[in-house]
């Protein structure tokens, strides 16, 4: 994991610091972060988040500060933006990120 990934790494596990239903898993060469067995957040190795918003809010979600479409292996990952680290730099910002994904990923069963 690099440094970016690593700080924002521990800037999420603040957020989420007490919530027992979190989880990490290896993924993306880094970690991403769990709520109930489905896949919440993750932080990238150039510093910027990986957020599932979910299919129904990606079009509204990509019009946020920061946003853009995620690609992965020249595949663009629908239901899932990459918020540039500038726009999460700010505690309160990445909180609101946080929140967009929990309120996808409260609407799965958990795993």
């Amino acid at each position: 994991m690099s440094m970016a990934s690593q700080e924002l790494a521990d800037r999420i596990r603040l957020q989420l610091a007490g919530d027992p239903h979190i989880g990490e898993r290896r993924m993306f060469g880094g970690v991403v972060f769990m709520w109930h067995g489905n896949m919440l957040v993750g932080p990238l190795k150039d510093g910027s988040l990986l957020v599932r918003c979910g299919k129904p809010a990606y079009a509204a979600t990509l019009q946020l500060p920061g946003a853009s479409p995620m690609s992965f292996t020249d595949r663009t990952m629908s239901g899932f933006v990459m918020v540039a680290g500038d726009a999460i730099e700010d505690d309160d910002r990445l909180a609101q990120w946080i929140a967009i994904a929990r309120a996808f990923v409260s609407t799965l069963p958990p795993k």
